[in-house]
């Protein structure tokens, strides 16, 4: 048997030699939907491109713009969809033996026994082979254009300019544990949160981990004899966990052009905690401050910074906390004076519709359209109570709660975003299911549906939210003016400024064309086990609506509305950018590869845009000074409903 595991092992090691990595992604954008495009600008870019042949016979244009041309990729077997049922089919039989009664089927030890060497034991030659087959094509599937975006720009010589400085978004970073009480030694310095403890401890030992990744929920800060901290440098965000990448491959093309961690640096934070709270606990915006104004100092240049996700909420609020003379203390021009350029990428700048439903009743899309037996397995394992309970303890999640109101969201008979011929408006956000009940409850908007979550929810939770945001909307300068001291205005752009900083370059690229939830259908719970109100009404599937989830545009996770709106109009308006700080929107259409697991080079879902070829072909453009070459690029209608949402110039 030891030499038949020597003989896997080998088939499992054995790797096919790949070709040289093709060109760059980055050539010049097709400028066809663009409003500033034309004939004379096409006509110049033809004549300036240069053509060149990659390896697999496709021809690539580089010009002074960026486009993505095509990326060739290898096919995947046919046997992969059968050997992942097979796989799974063994994965959910241990699920099964280990959630059955453990005394009838299968001891603990003997489960924590399992091995790679046991499964090898029973399992089928052929699958054996196919296992070898999918390996190596996964493996190419994550390294196919490893470094490859940089080794091109390289040549045409690009290289590291301005400091860089990465805020990731929610959930990304991994927390450590470095409490010294019994409870927590045995975790001491490991990650609760994003490695493969995280998933032993939830397995194993379920309500120690919920107690450690909860925050007190009348402070907002560590339980009593708990202590989480953010991870700290690369490692924190490079992988959520071993082989699930989130920032790696922006890291490995920053890499080739000359970045490593004297001018490049990850501002990891704990997500959980409010941002007076990361102040507060963590003195994170002291230590940004510091950092950046170090960077400056030693290189005499300014810095450029990268926000995702929630991230860009996290600048957004660095920008109004480093200049208020009560807290950074920084003054009007700092920002002005330390800051070149913002990239904001897939930035929740006006919040997302997932974080209602997800602290309203401890679901979401991806919880709702799970099957009947998937539903039981997970309500098992963390029920949705206790979902809820998770997201209400970490106040940072409440960041995401969608700002703007009514007058962004729609109201009871419209939206900015309906379609033509549309069933019903999006701007109702909690539907109701009509019945022939008095009691039926009438559909909600965003401004109805705060109140109503509020009313469904523990007074401290409403304490959390009060205390540390705001979602509405700054009509007059004399309001944004008077904004500037009142910190929980501060992370929503429509009721606080962009910094007085006309040479500071914002660039929002974010991903279009992958069904986002929009609202939802409702209905009491009707379980009487059930510590919550009400839930999803999964019953409702009806063209846009899946199992409750009403779907409209966006990347997979944050709203169109949400990722456009203050780039392409908003950021527009005198009172929101008075400066008038240059903003350039590129739009990325998703388009996934049909075998890639992550989507491939052209995906634009929300997290793995950031392995997206164009994408780290703008980062890496911009970092190195040459943000000139990006052009408005859209491929969505976000001007037409920008254009319909109700805020507007003062008279």
């Amino acid at each position: 048997m030891s030499s038949l595991r020597r003989r896997v092992g080998d088939i499992f090691a054995t790797t096919r030699a790949s070709s040289a990595p093709g060109a760059s992604a980055a050539a010049t954008p097709d400028n066809a939907n663009d409003d500033n495009s034309g004939s004379s600008s096409s006509s110049s870019s033809s004549k300036n491109a240069v053509v060149v042949d990659d390896n697999g016979g496709k021809k690539l244009r580089f010009g002074p713009a960026l486009e993505l041309q095509e990326i060739c990729v290898r096919r995947r077997s046919k046997r992969r969809n059968g050997l992942i049922f097979g796989l799974g089919g063994i994965f959910g039989i241990f699920l099964a033996l280990f959630f059955a009664n453990q005394n009838e089927v299968i001891s603990l030890d003997a489960l924590m026994d399992l091995n790679l060497d046991s499964l090898m034991d029973v399992m089928p030659a052929g699958m054996i082979r196919d296992a070898s087959q999918f390996s190596q094509t996964e493996r190419e599937a994550v390294s196919y254009d490893a470094f490859s975006v940089g080794l091109s720009l390289k040549t045409q010589g690009i290289t590291a300019n301005h400091s860089i400085i990465m805020v990731p978004g929610v959930i990304s970073t991994g927390l450590e544990s470095w409490g010294t009480d019994e409870k927590s030694r045995q975790y001491f310095r490991k990650r609760l949160w994003g490695s493969w403890t995280m998933m032993r401890a939830l397995v194993l030992d379920k309500s120690s981990w919920k107690n450690h990744i909860m925050l007190d929920k009348f402070t907002g800060l560590d339980p009593s004899g708990i202590k989480l901290r953010a991870a700290q440098g690369f490692d924190a965000t490079d992988f959520f966990i071993t082989g699930y990448w989130i920032w790696n491959k922006i890291l490995e093309n920053l890499a080739t052009i000359g970045y490593d961690p004297t001018n490049a640096f990850t501002a990891a934070y704990d997500w959980r905690l409010s941002y007076l709270n990361l102040e507060r606990r963590d003195h994170y915006f002291s230590r940004l401050k510091a950092y950046i104004e170090t960077a400056v100092g030693l290189s005499d240049r300014k810095v450029v910074l990268v926000s995702h996700s929630m991230g860009s909420q996290v600048a957004m609020f660095f920008f109004k906390w480093v200049e208020s003379l009560e807290h950074g203390g920084g003054g009007p021009d700092w920002v002005e004076t330390h800051i070149d350029s913002w990239i904001n990428i897939s930035g929740c700048m006006l919040g997302a519709s997932k974080g209602v439903s997800a602290v309203l009743s401890g679901e979401m899309k991806d919880t709702a359209q799970l099957n009947a037996f998937a539903v039981y397995g997970l309500e098992k394992f963390l029920s949705k109570e206790e979902r809820a309970d998770l997201f209400r303890a970490m106040p940072g999640i409440s960041s995401m709660l969608p700002k703007g109101g009514d007058a962004i969201w729609g109201n009871s008979t419209w939206a900015p975003d309906d379609q033509e011929g549309q069933p019903f408006t999006f701007g109702n956000f909690i539907n109701f299911k009509e019945t022939n009940s008095s009691k039926t409850q009438s559909n909600l908007t965003v401004d109805g549906a705060l109140p109503f979550l509020f009313k469904h929810t523990d007074q401290w939770y409403r304490d959390q939210v009060e205390q540390n945001y705001s979602h509405g909307v700054a009509h007059t300068t004399a309001e944004v003016e008077a904004n500037e001291k009142d910190p929980r205005k501060w992370l929503n752009p429509l009721e606080a400024r962009l910094p007085i900083a006309p040479n500071l370059n914002i660039y929002c690229f974010y991903g279009v064309g992958k069904p986002t939830e929009r609202s939802y259908f409702y209905h009491d719970d009707i379980d009487p086990l059930s510590k919550l109100n009400v839930s999803i009404d999964t019953t409702v599937t009806n063209g846009i609506v899946d199992r409750g989830v009403v779907m409209s545009e966006g990347d997979g996770t944050v709203n169109l509305l949400s990722l456009g709106y203050m780039c392409v109009k908003g950021w527009g308006i005198k009172r929101y950018n008075p400066a008038g700080a240059k903003v350039k929107v590129y739009e990325m259409p998703h388009e996934p590869g049909r075998f890639s697991p992550r989507g491939g080079p052209n995906t634009g879902d929300h997290v793995d845009i950031l392995g997206r070829s164009l994408l780290n072909d703008l980062v890496l453009r911009i970092a190195s000074g040459r943000g000139d070459m990006v052009e408005d690029h859209f491929v969505s209608r976000i001007k037409e409903y920008s254009d319909r949402v109700k805020i507007s110039e003062e008279e």
